[in-house]
């Protein structure tokens, strides 16, 4: 059954005492004389960092690729002018 006379229970954020206040309007750690409102997690966080979900999307172009487009036309043409001279001298062989 939780004691309701002796305040509100506290557990320091520097030496992590478990203890009440007692109803007094400073709550400080008994072991080490911390002062509980000053505690980092009572704190807000910073307007700087965000949240991991409460990021704003980045949107991303696709980078259209027209160079290697240019490299792939040459190989083709490459490519044909090699199967034209091919049958070319296999006739010669005959």
């Amino acid at each position: 059954m939780p004691a309701k006379d002796l305040g509100t229970k506290y557990v320091c954020f520097k030496c992590s005492t478990k203890f009440y206040d007692m109803k007094k309007p400073d709550p400080l750690c008994p072991k080490c004389g911390a002062d509980q409102r000053e505690s980092p997690a009572l704190k807000p966080p910073s307007e700087g960092r965000r949240g991991r979900l409460s990021s704003i999307p980045k949107v991303i172009e696709p980078i259209e690729p027209e160079e290697p487009a240019a490299e792939a036309e040459e190989e083709l043409a490459e490519f044909e002018d090699e199967e034209a001279e091919a049958p070319a001298e296999e006739e010669e062989d005959i």
